[in-house]
């Protein structure tokens, strides 16, 4: 019998480290709390380092099926006004393929339909490591409230509250007439956005500093009120919204970096290791980094404890990094309130030489993934 591994959490980064492991000949079983997969009603943008792990792990054709490349768009003000543009084919140049916009539930169901149906088990709970059984790997993804997580390291302070809550929702029908496939507009204390993905619909998000908690009774005409004034793709988004289709979730990160990211035989990733906040779009493209290192770790290491040691050295370093970097952005863009730093912020946004503005994406982006085949 060949080496077995529980993972504990059926999201993205659990689908695609089983994806990963049985690429490298492991019987892998995942273990999801949720009764049932439903449809997540929210979307995200993948760069070229996401696309290319998947590609690494076996799913780049379906993926490249299911998601719209972005090639136009970039930061503007809430006049309209843009601040830098975005030049998706310098980056498809560069790396081989522009940011692409994908629905979660596409991205969920590539990685589900990859795996054998017996695979994934739903409806189990595990809170501890012992109940994922005596597996030789257990693979911790149960996200950014992870209770393995907590149990393995009892004196970390875990998940912190950004600052900032996000509200996002899909438009109910395609939008032909939007003139841009990705955009981020930042106004003092908030950030609006959208992606247009393959069936011509947008997700738009709202990011909007806030106590934790707070929740509105009418979140659309809550948003119609704190971005009324903002530019008209604004509105045109909101107004092709249903009001139930809108959700609200605070953002969470882990401020305090893990002192590891395995415990014995125990491997840790995604959300759970490393949540970050969404500043730089990073969060999935991660955790499937994640997945295809630990799985090359595994495949090419003389034992379990040696691979995970590799695993953690490579790893941890760069989702740090990323970590930093995401948050510095949010407090350069979206957290910025005083009218002298917004001044001085736009000015070097609108100043900076196009191939600065690459070069600030390349700089997570252009990352090569293992061979796993």
């Amino acid at each position: 019998m060949g080496n077995t591994a529980v993972v504990v959490g059926g999201g993205i980064g659990g689908l695609a480290a089983a994806l990963g492991l049985r690429l490298v000949g492991w019987e892998v079983t995942v273990l999801e709390r949720a009764p049932a997969f439903a449809d997540v009603g929210a979307g995200i943008s993948l760069h070229a380092n996401g696309v290319r792990a998947l590609e690494a792990l076996g799913v780049g054709e379906a993926i490249r099926a299911a998601a719209r490349p972005l090639y136009t768009g970039g930061n503007r003000t809430p006049d309209g006004r843009w601040l830098a543009r975005m030049d998706g084919a310098a980056l498809e140049r560069r790396l081989g393929t522009p940011v692409v916009g994908i629905l979660r539930a596409d991205l969920h169901r590539v990685l589900r339909e990859a795996l054998p149906a017996e695979t994934v088990k739903t409806g189990v709970e595990v809170t501890e490591v012992g109940g994922a059984g005596d597996a030789d790997l257990v693979v911790v993804a149960d996200g950014v409230n992870s209770r393995l997580r907590a149990g393995l390291f009892p004196a970390h302070p875990g998940p912190v509250y950004s600052g900032s809550t996000v509200l996002r929702a899909i438009t109910a029908h395609p939008l032909p007439d939007l003139r841009s496939d990705l955009e981020l507009t930042w106004g003092p204390g908030a950030e609006f956005g959208h992606i247009v993905f393959a069936d011509g619909r947008a997700e738009w998000h709202a990011v909007i500093g806030s106590p934790p908690g707070v929740r509105h009774a009418d979140p659309l005409t809550a948003m119609r009120r704190h971005f009324r004034g903002w530019h008209d793709t604004v509105t045109t988004l909101l107004d092709a919204t249903r009001p139930e289709d809108v959700l609200h979730h605070d953002i969470h990160e882990l401020v305090t970096p893990l002192p590891t990211f395995t415990v014995g035989r125990v491997a840790i990733l995604g959300d759970a290791a490393h949540a970050m906040t969404p500043n730089l779009g990073q969060g999935a493209s991660q955790a499937l980094e994640d997945a295809a290192v630990l799985a090359s770790c595994l495949a090419t290491e003389p034992t379990v404890e040696s691979a995970l040691l590799r695993y953690d050295a490579v790893r941890r370093p760069r989702c740090r990094s990323v970590a930093r970097a995401a948050r510095q952005a949010g407090r350069m863009g979206h957290r910025l309130t005083h009218p002298a730093a917004i001044a001085l912020r736009n000015t070097a946004l609108r100043l900076a030489p196009s191939e600065a503005t690459l070069r600030a994406v390349l700089r997570h982006a252009d990352w090569t993934p293992p061979q796993l085949r």
